[in-house]
């Protein structure tokens, strides 16, 4: 006998009404502060009944008014018993991108993230609401850049392609990128926005009285800033700046440590001989292994290998392997738990049909 329940064509998935229409109820468990309409419904009877649960080794496994780490579960692989399509705009809410543009640690991956969405063009293939989203993120992007005045190369970058592929829009002759015209009426007055918060930051230099400066600083100090920088793009621009740090650009002690930084004794020993300097070793090894993709992030998300979870690594989330002492025990029989996999910006979008 077939299951029927209030509503038999509904999968059965609340919905909750926000500013930005309606959201299912799930995918907002991470992000209730942003919305007030889901702070009442969790005043309800349901949300009450959560509570903390004790387990058999005493640990606690469930929390109540405390905030659930951002998190997003993922169909690795769809089957005849796992039937399952990962949404970017649900991915995106759960795992708290709007709140990640504001974290000095995450905001180069999502940077990466918009990127890559506006270079192939893919952001014309997304869905309306993902539309929306993505340029929402990108405007409290500029925000913050404009309020830390840091990071202005990024956004200046980000908004030259936004530019580009709105340009590329308006010439179509034939076809027109997903949504109707009061959407992209929608999406002109919000790129209008974020070009008018890029054009108005203005950077100036410190005054005569904030002390010490980078000049001031002896020459081991900028040493040891530039052996910290993990681009050798920063490197050349930095060279360029200032004759102390061209010449400290020019020291092989610099390029021997990105080398090591971005490849391994293996890759050094395949293409190196006592004849090449570091600078030319690294752009070798670059032309032919390219460079680590997490490199110029200073966190990733992860994969978690046991839930199949998505979440950040300094947040964590709430895997099973926590959660369940019998499957705990099991883990620890196999070997111990698996470590997760870190997830660049371009394995982040295969998850996603786009």
């Amino acid at each position: 006998m077939p299951f029927i329940s209030k509503d038999w064509r509904s999968p059965g998935e609340e919905w909750v009404k926000t500013q930005e229409g309606w959201e299912k109820k799930k995918v907002l468990e991470c992000t209730s502060q942003r919305y007030p309409a889901l702070n009442n419904f969790n005043n309800s009877a349901d949300s009450q009944q959560k509570s903390w649960s004790e387990g058999e080794d005493g640990e606690k496994t469930s929390e109540s008014g405390n905030r659930i780490p951002p998190h997003c579960h993922i169909t690795i692989k769809c089957t005849r018993e796992i039937a399952g399509f990962n949404g970017l705009s649900e991915a995106v809410r759960r795992l708290d991108f709007s709140s990640a543009v504001r974290d000095v640690r995450r905001f180069n991956y999502i940077c990466a993230l918009l990127e890559l969405l506006l270079g192939g063009q893919k952001l014309t293939h997304l869905p309306g609401a993902a539309q929306k989203l993505l340029l929402s993120m990108l405007e409290q992007l500029a925000d913050q850049v404009a309020t830390s005045k840091q990071n202005l190369n990024a956004l200046r970058a980000l908004v030259v392609a936004l530019s580009a592929l709105r340009d590329a829009e308006r010439r179509a002759c034939w076809g027109r990128p997903l949504g109707s015209r009061a959407l992209w009426g929608h999406h002109d007055d919000a790129i209008d926005r974020i070009n008018r918060i890029a054009n108005s930051i203005n950077i100036q230099e410190p005054g005569p009285e904030v002390v010490p400066k980078l000049h001031d600083l002896p020459e081991e100090c900028i040493r040891e800033i530039l052996l910290r920088i993990s681009d050798h793009r920063d490197l050349d621009a930095a060279s360029s700046a200032w004759s102390v740090m061209s010449d400290l650009c020019s020291e092989q002690r610099l390029w021997r440590s990105l080398v090591r930084y971005h490849f391994t004794a293996q890759q050094l020993r395949a293409v190196r001989h006592p004849a090449t300097d570091w600078r030319a070793t690294f752009h070798r090894l670059r032309r032919l292994y390219g460079l680590r993709e997490d490199a110029q992030f200073a966190e990733t998300l992860s994969l978690c290998r046991h839930c199949k979870c998505l979440f950040w690594r300094s947040l964590g989330h709430p895997c099973i392997a926590d959660q369940c002492p019998e499957y705990r025990e099991r883990l620890r029989e196999a070997g111990g738990p698996l470590p997760p996999h870190p997830v660049p910006p371009a394995a982040f979008l295969k998850f996603f049909s786009l």
